[in-house]
């Protein structure tokens, strides 16, 4: 009698997502900050990144905070979206982050 041939077993991996390694905001001031290093002039990775900020935050939380719809926010601050100066200060203020300027 022949043995049965095992099927390989599929490995299964799960979407990874910033966000969820975003616990503190230590971590989310050291990750924004990382962002504006690697990448200054890029908007949509500076949009993105507040992005995972808001979404470890709770969208629906800073929506009321900010006064902006939780739909807006998703879009703004995705890797697509583009937000007014407005927006992203009204997101930091709710977040507890702020800019800092430097001379370059």
């Amino acid at each position: 009698m022949a043995a049965k041939r095992r099927r390989p077993t599929k490995e299964r991996f799960s979407r990874y997502d910033t966000a969820d390694y975003l616990k503190s905001e230590e971590d989310m001031a050291a990750y924004l900050q990382a962002c504006l290093e690697e990448a200054p002039e890029d908007a949509a990775l500076i949009a993105a990144a507040l992005g995972d900020i808001a979404r470890a935050r709770g969208m629906m939380r800073l929506a009321k905070a900010t006064g902006v719809t939780r739909e807006g926010l998703y879009k703004a601050l995705s890797k697509d979206g583009n937000p007014s100066l407005g927006t992203v200060l009204k997101v930091m203020k709710a977040l507890g982050l702020r800019f800092d300027a430097r001379a370059a």
